[in-house]
């Protein structure tokens, strides 16, 4: 873990409910793809936020916070920001804690499965994978309820466009009529797209209800445990 102090250099707008915040580190930030930081808001109170940015991007950290309810454990987070960056002072951060950073060692083809502002764990990830040219496939899952709430759709297709054995595959649960993509629960979307998960990797961020249930159907579906990687995994049973 590295402490540092880091500048609020921007927040703005992703969706109604989602913000991104640019931070500006004192130093150089290390940190693995995969990674989370800590705002530090009092000594017994921290906030849990992954790294939306690759690690590649050493000055400058990316987080995007979904906060809603003015009382709100994220909405607080975002208030503190919001009046460090009013005030131009520093945040205090933890930078680099987590333990399912992607593994490319591995060299397996990957699932990166993403529920809601999960996004951006797995974000970093398809960053520093399309960075180092990662030549095994990578199919990105990102589910939501509602179309809006894909901000990120266009830069992700870029992504996919950008490496032959990328895919890009958004999931809406609740769709429009004129949606024609996947449809339902994400990881419902995988089981249909994939005939056995046994040769993959699977890396998952979303609500830790949701990935208790996730990890089970994936390993009834032939994922192997030892390489399925979740933080959520050290708070569910």
């Amino acid at each position: 873990m590295q402490i540092l102090k880091a500048r609020v250099e921007a927040i703005s707008p992703l969706t109604e409910f989602v913000h991104k915040v640019l931070l500006k580190p004192q130093h150089d930030a290390e940190f693995s793809a995969g990674h989370y930081l800590q705002l530090v808001l009092g000594e017994k109170d921290k906030r849990a936020f992954s790294i939306a940015s690759s690690p590649s991007r050493k000055q400058e950290l990316e987080l995007h916070i979904g906060a809603s309810g003015a009382d709100s454990y994220a909405m607080q987070a975002l208030d503190h920001l919001r009046e460090a960056h009013s005030n131009n002072v520093e945040v205090d951060l933890e930078v680099g804690l987590g333990i399912s950073q992607v593994r490319p060692e591995h060299s397996r083809p990957l699932v990166l499965l993403a529920g809601g502002t999960g996004f951006s764990y797995v974000k970093s990830m398809a960053d520093y994978l399309a960075e180092i040219d990662y030549d095994q496939p990578v199919l990105f899952y990102w589910g939501v309820k509602e179309e809006s709430a894909l901000y990120a759709k266009a830069e992700m297709e870029a992504w996919a466009n950008s490496k032959t054995h990328f895919q890009f595959i958004p999931v809406v649960e609740n769709a429009s009529d004129t949606w024609t993509g996947h449809t339902g629960y994400v990881h419902q979307a995988v089981m249909k797209d994939i005939v056995s998960l046994e040769p993959y990797s699977v890396y998952m961020a979303g609500r830790f209800d949701m990935i208790g249930i996730v990890r089970d159907d994936f390993i009834n579906h032939g994922a192997q445990r030892d390489f399925m990687f979740a933080d959520a995994f050290a708070f569910i049973k």
